[in-house]
């Protein structure tokens, strides 16, 4: 097996692990707010994420910057409580500041606090050079990064359509209102475990 396809099979391992629970969490919270047919903006917001913790990696890797472990394991938490925060009082994209385009702007900063949590992973696997082990292993976790937010967004169409008939059922008002109401959920659920999390990893 090549070097560079190592590295791509060890990022796309590390993003689907469940011991790695902490960044699939985020990638929901990115997620949750988005529609089936949302999809190519979901994609920019979660490449921006890869480029962000990208960044943070080849800092990391080369000794170029260093943060404390105990203070990036709270900041991660920190970052998904905020997303999904976001996800719940921003009702409307297209009447948010900027039309949602701060998305992957947003996506991108708190993707440098999660790339010094791979880099802690990867310090001690890159030994001389570093270019093609960094690049396979960013490939690899862009691609299971994407398989994970497709699985979310299959899933997220399903809860819809379940609300949506539930409401329907029930002669209840606006049953096109399931996908806000599924983002409510999953935004509330996520933000709970993210709160844990941080109590959980307070570093002082």
């Amino acid at each position: 097996m090549s070097e560079l396809l190592a590295f791509m099979t060890l990022g796309f391992q590390h993003i689907t692990d469940p011991r790695g629970a902490d960044h699939i969490v985020f990638l929901l919270a990115l997620a949750a707010i988005y529609r089936f047919r949302d999809w190519r903006e979901c994609v920019w917001v979660v490449t921006a994420f890869t480029v962000g913790h990208s960044l943070t990696l080849a800092l990391a890797v080369t000794g170029a910057s260093s943060l404390p472990t105990a203070l990036i394991e709270f900041l991660i938490p920190v970052t998904i409580l905020i997303t999904s925060l976001e996800n719940l009082l921003v009702r409307d994209g297209r009447t948010a500041v900027w039309g949602r385009r701060y998305r992957p702007v947003f996506a991108g900063v708190f993707g440098l606090v999660h790339g010094a949590g791979f880099a802690n992973y990867l310090r001690s696997l890159f030994v001389d050079r570093i270019a093609v082990p960094l690049l396979g292993f960013n490939i690899g976790l862009e691609l299971g990064q994407l398989i994970v937010v497709g699985i979310a967004f299959v899933t997220f169409a399903a809860i819809d359509r379940i609300i949506r008939a539930a409401v329907l059922a029930a002669s209840l008002p606006n049953p096109d209102n399931a996908p806000r109401l599924r983002t409510l959920g999953v935004s509330t659920l996520v933000m709970a475990v993210a709160a844990r999390w941080m109590v959980e990893r307070i570093p002082w």
